[in-house]
């Protein structure tokens, strides 16, 4: 199962992520995680992807795609992969297909999570993440058993500094340029899966379930 996951800031993406990755045993794969991984191991594309970091740049694409088809020649990988936050461009998802053909591959589904944009902000502004573990929760749609505390694992929850209205609706309106013509993209190659990401968060994940599985 080779499949991507797209959807606006404050979609569900990263709960959703784990129902499917748990559902097929496929890896959750995000660049961020690929950079910090290979920059910790000194590798040498880790090295170049840390300078452009710390001066604050974007990691080229030419680079973060060799870095995306290192991390999926990996063992883990040999039964699927789950992407997210990968592509975010047409130059990426072109660039991806041809590192794929590369290696005898291809996609077989991309996960579009629709949500209105106004209940986007109010998400975002509710949710709170797991400081140890990464868990996330929300204040209203997803709340812990205990007020700031993580179910998992005990953890302080906090709110990212970037969680304000003012700031989401700027990162709705990047994805929406950069990243929202992806949907017509993949939709034209017949991949594409439609889900409505206002649903209940279990109801979602048993749609993108089933809808995976073929049924």
């Amino acid at each position: 199962m080779r499949t991507i996951l797209l959807g606006p800031p404050g979609a569900g993406k990263g709960t959703q992520a784990e129902t499917i990755v748990n559902e097929f045993s496929i890896p959750h794969i995000s660049t961020g995680d690929i950079f910090r991984q290979n920059i910790k191991e000194g590798t040498t594309l880790g090295k170049k992807a840390k300078e452009y970091m710390d001066l604050g740049l974007l990691v080229p694409d030419e680079l973060t795609v060799e870095l995306v088809k290192d991390r999926l020649l990996k063992d883990d990988c040999r039964n699927g992969f789950l992407l997210d936050g990968f592509p975010r461009t047409i130059v990426q998802a072109d660039a991806l297909e041809e590192a794929l053909n590369s290696m005898n591959q291809k996609l077989d589904y991309v996960i579009n999570i629709e949500v209105n944009a106004n209940l986007l902000v109010e998400r975002a502004v509710g949710r709170r993440i797991c400081k140890d573990c990464g868990q996330t929760y929300h204040m209203t749609f997803n709340k812990p058993i205990k007020d700031g505390i993580c179910d998992k694992c005990s953890g302080e929850l906090l709110q990212r500094k970037d969680d304000t209205e003012e700031t989401v609706t700027k990162r709705i309106n990047v994805y929406k340029e950069q990243t929202e013509p992806l949907i017509k993209y993949y939709t034209q190659k017949g991949i594409i899966v439609n889900i409505d990401g206002e649903k209940p968060i279990s109801e979602v994940g048993e749609e993108i379930v089933a809808k995976l599985r073929g049924k």
